[in-house]
């Protein structure tokens, strides 16, 4: 998504993810555009100070409801080279290692 794109997005009330869905890009009231990673309340930037380049790579961002959105989890949320976040190298999707008791 272009940098307009996602703007677009957000002030059209849609739901814009980076990376997975537990970052939201969103409008502040002061007008920035920011990215929360929501588990945290972390924020950073939709672009660098200059407001021409993005926080992370176009292919990153993602609307939420979007066709695949509804076919991956946030894990395997595809790429264009056909990779993903959670991804190994043939397709199948990595487990998160749990600690045991």
């Amino acid at each position: 998504m272009t940098l307009e794109y996602i703007k677009a997005a957000v002030n059209a009330g849609q739901t814009v993810h980076w990376a997975n869905t537990g970052y939201v890009v969103h409008k502040d009231r002061l007008g920035q555009y920011l990215i929360t990673y929501v588990p945290n309340g972390s924020c950073i930037g939709l672009t660098d100070w200059s407001g021409q380049r993005l926080n992370g790579e176009e292919a990153e961002f993602f609307i939420s409801g979007s066709e695949c959105d509804d076919e991956k989890s946030q894990d395997s949320q595809q790429r264009p080279d056909g990779q993903g976040r959670g991804v190994v190298p043939g397709g199948e999707v990595a487990q998160t290692l749990r600690r045991q008791r």
